[in-house]
């Protein structure tokens, strides 16, 4: 990338970091491209090919630049989620100049790879590792997409059946799944024990939705299904909104846990091992090997 700048990469790195400062929960990575393209318009260089791949050189170096970023902790990438830290907040308030920015980055950047490895060289990885990095971060993204969309398009109560699965999956016994039709805020009570005679009564609560976020009226409602003796777990594909993830975390004599789908899927990928076959069909994976060097 000879034909790109220090000066380039923090002009583009710094416009990532005002789009991701503008929406605090996250941006895709495709979508912050795309907008880091609308307001930093490509070179002709930026817009010829990557070598090998069909993508435009802007994109991959967009990728690349935002390595160190991420190691020096100021921005995190998630599922294809970007958000900025705190940390990050205040580097883009403090180093104006865009070069000044990726030199702090770069030695911020150095400082964890010297913590990860035993070696006096200050030098960054070499063009193949971060080559390697990028491909890994967009095989990834690709990933989620895809699983992502299935999991959102699942019919709800083939997701409910898939909650019971992972709760089984995590030793817990699965007493009962609400059938179709009204559920009364409750879908699947589950207990730590065959018999229910040691440990809380679970209730879960699920809901596969698209597009509004699972809102502090909602989760009162199912709060007031719990007695203190109870644990709650509340399950929602959109999320949550603040208020409600603040309500949750005030609680101290119900016992709440929201699930949001990463975090599901993070469970089922954790517990994979131990579900029996016919519930591992119902979101069947198989792992895929890449070069990953830190």
């Amino acid at each position: 990338m000879a034909e790109v700048t220090r000066e380039r990469t923090g002009q583009i790195v710094r416009t990532v970091f005002e789009i991701l400062e503008e929406h605090p929960e996250g941006v895709q990575a495709r979508d912050v491209i795309e907008e880091t393209k609308r307001r930093l318009p490509p070179t002709d260089f930026e817009k010829s090919l990557y070598p090998t791949t069909s993508a435009p050189r802007f994109d991959k170096i967009l990728r690349f630049s935002t390595i160190g970023p991420v190691k020096a902790g100021w921005m995190t990438k998630s599922k294809g989620n970007w958000i900025v830290t705190d940390a990050g907040r205040m580097a883009y308030k403090d180093f104006k100049d865009p070069a000044d920015f990726m030199r702090e980055a770069s030695k911020l950047y150095n400082a964890w790879r010297k913590a990860q490895i035993d070696t006096s060289d200050e030098t960054t990885e070499s063009v193949e590792a971060v080559t390697s990095g990028a491909t890994l971060e967009e095989a990834e993204e690709s990933a989620w997409s895809e699983i992502s969309t299935y999991l959102r398009a699942m019919p709800p109560y083939d997701f409910q059946d898939l909650i019971a699965a992972l709760l089984r999956g995590m030793g817990y016994h699965v007493a009962w799944v609400a059938p179709p039709g009204k559920d009364d805020g409750l879908d699947i009570v589950s207990y730590t024990d065959p018999l229910g005679a040691e440990g809380p009564r679970i209730k879960t609560q699920v809901r596969r939705r698209n597009e509004s976020k699972t809102t502090l009226d909602d989760l009162r409602s199912f709060l007031s299904t719990l007695s203190n003796q109870d644990v709650g777990i509340f399950v929602s594909t959109s999320g949550f909104t603040v208020d409600a993830t603040r309500e949750a975390r005030r609680q101290e004599t119900r016992r709440i846990t929201l699930i949001d789908l990463e975090t599901f899927f993070d469970l089922w990928v954790e517990n994979y091992e131990n579900l029996n076959e016919q519930d591992r069909q119902r979101l069947p994976l198989k792992p895929v090997y890449f070069l990953s060097i830190d």
